[in-house]
């Protein structure tokens, strides 16, 4: 991945005069904070532990850099389930309709795809990233790379460890923007955690979420049929509200289970009642009545099975699934029945570090409603780093975004009250 920026290392560079904000972490809601706070004019340098920006951004945008959605705000404010209030504060200060004109005022066009979600017009991060960065450069902000924050020192001040030797500095205010812990190749890795332990901030531990699971498969199904993709079918579970829940799409079977796009949208409900079952229709075009009325039409000298795989269409992953997952039967209506619920037993989650996003982190309760944290004055916290968690399809990023508005708002009110 080609750095898109070319930043100071040089832990020895002189500081800002005060007051100045160090914004430490350059992923979206970093990158968000310190471009609200160098508009504002107040100098900003800021870090990173990589050495170049946003690589979560721009791995993110690989299949299509997906920057937020178009459906109802109210509809959208849903999305985040149980953080939906806490959210929609964020939001209320960044709206999602806003992103299409700021993505314009850097000079990227965007456009809302059929399904409701809205891309850059060249469907790429590293353009928008590139002009991002060299707006924060014409505002001002200072960066600096490989430097990675390793908590505070006794006497408060921020300490960084560089490829040149230790950095310590005393900003008057400071913006984690640190991201969580399921990305520890691009530096989301959930390090940061002691460090804000040790000044008494209690954390939530961290969950995968949009997460595929794990799933007992006999010996022979995983061989024959791990990576297989399981398309046009609906799952079917209930919610966090205990309200039931359909949703058509795609899956993938994997080696140890399950995952694709299907299951990550209803896994944040299902990791909370494992073990337990993801109940799949793989036929959603067919009525059970339907079903049952073309399994038991005649079928001359076929075998069962090769009756079936008609009635399949020849799709030999959703019948090897029903032969895995159900008693053997050659009944119209027992197998129609479990062709419209097929139960599939979900264990565990996958590994954190398989996860496309995390819950955990900074609990709400630790902080201010300006995201600053009741246990460290002058210290704001945003991004993935909070304990919340969204859908694919533009929720993460939007809310990033909004929260790095929100603690840049926080930062401001906090140096005009000291300025006192």
């Amino acid at each position: 991945m080609a750095p898109v920026l070319i930043a100071s290392e040089n832990p020895m560079e002189q500081q800002p005069t005060s007051p100045w904000v160090a914004v430490i972490g350059a992923g979206p809601a970093g990158l968000k904070a310190a471009e609200h706070l160098s508009a504002a004019g107040v100098p900003v340098v800021l870090y990173d532990r990589m050495p170049s920006f946003g690589r979560k951004f721009l791995m993110a945008g690989v299949g299509g850099m997906n920057i937020t959605h178009s459906e109802p705000l109210p509809q959208f404010i849903e999305r985040y389930r149980e953080a939906a209030p806490w959210v929609a504060h964020w939001l209320a200060a960044l709206p999602p309709s806003t992103l299409q004109p700021w993505m314009q005022s850097l000079g990227i066009d965007s456009f809302v795809g059929s399904s409701g979600r809205v891309f850059p017009q060249q469907m790429k991060a590293a353009p928008l990233l590139r002009a991002w960065l060299q707006q924060l450069r014409r505002q001002g902000v200072r960066t600096q790379v490989r430097h990675r924050w390793s908590g505070w020192d006794a006497e408060g001040a921020l300490r960084f460890e560089t490829p040149t030797g230790a950095l310590q500095c005393r900003p008057s205010a400071t913006v984690l923007a640190l991201g969580a812990a399921s990305w520890p190749q691009l530096g989301a890795d959930g390090s940061w955690v002691p460090w804000l332990q040790q000044r008494g901030v209690t954390l939530a531990p961290w969950q995968p979420a949009n997460c595929g699971f794990r799933v007992p498969w006999s010996a022979g199904f995983r061989d024959q049929h791990a990576g297989a993709p399981l398309k046009h079918v609906a799952a079917l579970w209930q919610d966090y509200a205990g309200q039931p829940q359909r949703r058509l799409g795609e899956a993938v079977v994997s080696a140890d289970g399950i995952e694709g796009s299907l299951v990550y949208a209803a896994s944040a409900d299902l990791r909370r009642q494992l073990p337990g079952i993801l109940t799949l229709d793989l036929l959603p075009h067919l009525t059970r009545e339907q079903l049952v009325g073309k399994l038991a039409a005649p079928r001359g000298k076929r075998s069962w099975s090769t009756h079936l795989r008609k009635v399949l269409q020849g799709d030999a992953v959703k019948a090897a699934l029903l032969r895995e997952l159900t008693p053997p039967s050659t009944d119209p209506l027992t197998v129609a029945t479990a062709l419209k619920a097929l139960p599939v037993p979900l264990q565990q989650p996958a590994p954190l570090e398989q996860a496309i996003s995390c819950a955990g982190g900074v609990p709400r309760a630790a902080l201010t409603p300006q995201l600053m944290l009741s246990a460290c004055p002058g210290v704001f916290c945003a991004g993935e780093m909070l304990d919340w968690e969204a859908p694919t399809g533009g929720y993460l990023l939007s809310a990033c975004l909004a929260s790095g508005a929100v603690a840049a708002a926080g930062v401001l009110a906090w140096l005009t009250d000291h300025a006192r």
